[in-house]
């Protein structure tokens, strides 16, 4: 039986492919709209303030950091030139190799955070954009296991609001953990953070840029339907029949709104999420 398909990391390779053609670097963050338009043109920029403020939160000195879901190496890369010394754990493979290609001294481990072993040496442990994906008591817990004596963790990440609710056609912009339960885990092991910064509205421009994508996308779909039902009726309905033969109803209901919907907004995205930066120190 042949292998199948690996659509991820498809969506991967595609993914980080538009991001380096669009902007000249592989960031697979949110950016930070704070005085900018919300356009194409302006995403590297957004994308360079993000990092920069998440920077900003980093402890002084030169440190030893493992990034956590590293993402394409864009940010160990950063951080590489900064002075400091990184190791990434990301369980993708491919992911995995732009590591390598981004930031080539950094050590990769390709594997699930939940995977890796090592002694605790670390100064830093970073979670950007990756901690949503980890079990909340699991990831504080390992990472704290990780540090020297007076390390840190770094969270940027999305959390979901406490009045979420969910459900809809489509999944709602955002993710993550509840909120709540972040701040449960945290009391649970005695850690006020250091910082705490909420920069949810800052950040939820990129929503609305990344849906504009996609209904250019379902313009252009829409446009070619309607040409196929104009001079190729035959085989647009071969078409739509092999489609329905792929596609549940459902799951065509939800792409045709993800295509075609506007529902996915800064505002809603505000609504159900808290984008949060929090710097803790372990057993400090």
């Amino acid at each position: 039986m042949a292998d199948k398909i690996d659509t991820r990391a498809v969506g991967l390779d595609v993914g980080v492919a538009f991001i380096r053609w669009l902007t000249g670097a592989e960031n697979l963050h949110y950016g930070l709209w704070t005085g900018l338009d919300v356009t194409a043109a302006n995403l590297g920029q957004a994308q360079a303030a993000y990092t920069e403020r998440l920077f900003a939160h980093l402890p002084a000195g030169r440190l030893r950091i493992l990034d956590i879901g590293g993402g394409a190496g864009e940010t160990a890369a950063k951080l590489i030139a900064l002075g400091h010394e990184v190791e990434i754990v990301v369980p993708s493979t491919f992911l995995a190799s732009r590591c390598r290609a981004n930031a080539p001294t950094a050590q990769v481990h390709e594997m699930r955070f939940q995977d890796f072993v090592s002694a605790p040496h670390f100064d830093l442990c970073l979670f950007s954009e990756s901690f949503q994906y980890i079990p909340c008591a699991l990831a504080l817990d390992k990472a704290a296991g990780l540090l020297v004596p007076g390390g840190e963790i770094l969270i940027a990440d999305c959390f979901r609001s406490d009045g979420f609710r969910g459900g809809g056609r489509i999944r709602a912009a955002g993710g993550g953990h509840r909120l709540a339960l972040m701040r449960t885990e945290l009391a649970a092991r005695g850690l006020a953070p250091l910082a705490e910064e909420d920069i949810t509205e800052a950040v939820a421009p990129s929503i609305e840029l990344e849906q504009a994508l996609f209904n250019v996308f379902g313009h252009t779909l829409a446009r070619i339907d309607a040409e196929l039902a104009a001079r190729r009726p035959r085989g647009r309905w071969l078409l739509h029949r092999a489609l329905s033969l792929v596609l549940s109803a459902r799951r065509r209901e939800r792409l045709a709104a993800r295509l075609m919907g506007h529902d996915r907004t800064a505002q809603a995205f505000c609504r159900d999420n808290r984008y949060m930066i929090f710097r803790l120190r372990p057993g400090g």
